[in-house]
């Protein structure tokens, strides 16, 4: 059975009805994602262009307890006010999960299984028409530079990712394990893949929402001088120490954090440049194993990205969110979120906050998950999964 809301112009009304799941993402309209289930068509409106968000540095704290969320038992609605229980699968029981990957596992040669493929094929001429370039093209066949940039790496991987699903649901059994997934998550930029594969939002404000994050990380990126390491070889403690270490040798405007708390001995700090460079100076002494200076526009997930954040507020004030159909972890805070204006809260904050992609983890395995699927380029989270756990069974399905 399938929650599907009706909307009238004084009161919102829940029934239970049963949908298909047969349909692919690329047939599916702009507003009713496979297997999403939601029947209204609004999101960006028609004269809002990419350009409608440009609106408007430093490490700034998020704390996901001052987010305005909802706690009742039932969605309302009154005139144009929602509540819908942000609590909804806080009792989750994981089983079969979708992760998707993050900026930084795209490749050259990625989407080249998914050109042969109709369904996966048409997720790129979409995207063409929203990114007003031939993605699959760049993907395939490079060049990695070009690919690597912000811009074009986060949609090539949401969109790759999503063509990964259409391939599974191509093979046999395919559909009946899409149709058993119970939870899903992303990491950073994979949330955004996990919201539309659980019907979030629609595939095309999906991309767009995408596009325009790249944009502005590239932008507050470009605004200061600022890097991410990878830390390998410590526990966490350790190397927040490293961190506090080297920010006592450099000023306010080049202090860093840990931004991405992946698993046990693979940490990755952000900050400013001269800050960075003292991690790497000091990490030895601390007895990290390595570093690896990671190959990003600039210090993701912290303060230095906090000029991206209005502007995807204001792209996600005008984009449709609905109540997931499955529970989609947050980077934010490791909870699955059902209110759609938390999401949207959480999803404009994402790029100032640490990654607990850790705990993340560690809370699917200890709730029971049974097994994972890693949908799009590259194998990093089968690779952390997997060092988190070793008897974890995950399998790749690549485009």
């Amino acid at each position: 059975m399938r929650l599907v809301t009706f909307r009238s112009p004084h009161c919102l009304i829940s029934r239970s009805l049963t949908l298909p799941h047969s349909c692919s993402i690329a047939t599916m309209s702009s507003s009713l994602l496979f297997p999403s289930i939601y029947l209204n068509n609004t999101s960006f409106n028609s004269s809002n262009s990419s350009s409608h968000f440009r609106i408007g540095h430093g490490i700034s704290r998020f704390n996901p307890k001052s987010l305005n969320s909802s706690r009742v038992s039932m969605s309302v609605s009154v005139g144009s006010l929602n509540a819908v229980d942000d609590a909804l699968f806080s009792d989750y029981k994981p089983s079969l999960a979708f992760l998707f990957p993050g900026q930084g596992a795209q490749a050259v040669g990625m989407g080249a299984e998914a050109q042969a493929l109709s369904a996966a094929a048409e997720l790129y001429k979409k995207a063409n028409d929203i990114l007003g370039y031939d993605l699959l093209d760049i993907c395939i066949n490079g060049p990695k530079e070009k690919l690597d940039s912000t811009v074009i790496s986060q949609p090539a991987i949401y969109v790759t990712s999503l063509a990964a699903v259409e391939l599974l649901r191509s093979r046999d059994g395919g559909q009946q394990t899409i149709d058993s997934i119970d939870v899903t998550c992303g990491l950073s930029l994979g949330e955004y893949t996990a919201l539309a594969f659980a019907g979030a939002f629609s595939f095309e404000d999906g991309l767009k929402l995408v596009k325009l994050r790249g944009e502005a990380m590239q932008d507050a990126s470009d605004a200061a001088k600022s890097a991410m390491v990878s830390i390998i070889g410590l526990d966490s403690d350790k190397v927040q120490q490293l961190c506090d270490a080297a920010n006592e040798e450099v000023d306010e405007g080049n202090k860093v954090q840990i931004a991405n708390f992946l698993c046990t001995g693979n940490y990755a700090v952000s900050g400013g440049l001269k800050g960075i460079e003292a991690v790497e100076a000091k990490a030895k002494s601390f007895k990290a194993r390595m570093t690896v200076r990671l190959a990003v526009a600039g210090a993701f997930h912290t303060g230095f990205m906090e000029p991206a954040v209005s502007r995807l507020e204001a792209a996600l004030a005008a984009t449709k969110i609905s109540t997931p159909r499955i529970p989609v972890i947050s980077n934010v805070d490791a909870n699955p979120h059902a209110d759609p204006e938390t999401i949207k809260k959480i999803l404009a904050r994402q790029v100032t906050s640490p990654v607990q992609w850790e705990t993340t983890v560690k809370t699917l395995l200890s709730k029971g998950l049974a097994k994972g699927y890693e949908l799009g380029p590259g194998k990093v989270i089968a690779g952390i999964v997997k060092r988190m756990n070793k008897t974890a069974d995950i399998e790749n399905i690549g485009a």
